[in-house]
């Protein structure tokens, strides 16, 4: 094969990401119903890191959003915030997370308004390890994004339920329903 037929890897300051785009890497696979969630400690668009741990004690509702200020993105993000206190009536916390850069984050906040945490994960270890980051396709072009998902993950760190492939109406009445009647599982040995 000529030089000029070879295809070069993307170059990537992070050995994570540069696999997220080769044709071995399989980013779809990511935790089940009833695993530990996968950990993480990521920067929050309020300053500071924002841990998996700090949520012990409490349910967390992880969303996984493709990109901040995109309608769908901000019809979930002002839905989630909007009932956010109902969330806190259940002992669950609201979290959501890109790819995007802090500055993004930030001004989607101010924007909407918004009146829960955003973190970003611009390397994708976080979306990688939950299965979040996957081949996607528009108008004719595939490259790899954020597949809108949202996890419910109880006060021990265990995975209740999982929303892949999100459709945004009505998903956010969903997830507290199930934030109410959910019922922590019991650790397996």
């Amino acid at each position: 094969m000529s030089k000029k037929m070879q295809k070069k890897s993307p170059k990537s300051r992070c050995p994570a990401k540069a696999a997220a785009h080769s044709s071995t890497a399989n980013p779809s696979i990511g935790p089940a119903q009833g695993d530990s969630a996968p950990a993480f400690s990521l920067p929050s668009d309020g300053g500071g890191i924002i841990s998996l741990a700090d949520f012990a004690g409490r349910k967390l509702v992880l969303f996984f959003y493709p990109r901040a200020g995109t309608p769908g993105c901000t019809i979930e993000a002002k839905d989630f915030s909007r009932l956010a206190p109902k969330f806190t009536a259940v002992n669950t916390v609201l979290l959501g997370i890109s790819a995007d850069p802090l500055k993004a984050l930030a001004a989607f906040r101010k924007k909407n308004l918004l009146k829960i945490p955003l973190v970003t994960d611009e390397d994708h270890i976080a979306l990688e390890a939950y299965g979040v980051w996957d081949k996607k396709s528009m108008y004719g072009k595939v490259f790899y994004g954020v597949v809108r998902t949202t996890f419910l993950i109880d006060e021990t760190g265990h995975i209740l339920q999982i929303w892949r492939k999100v459709k945004v109406n009505g998903h956010v009445n969903e997830v507290l329903t199930a934030a109410k009647t959910s019922v922590t599982h019991a650790p397996v040995s």
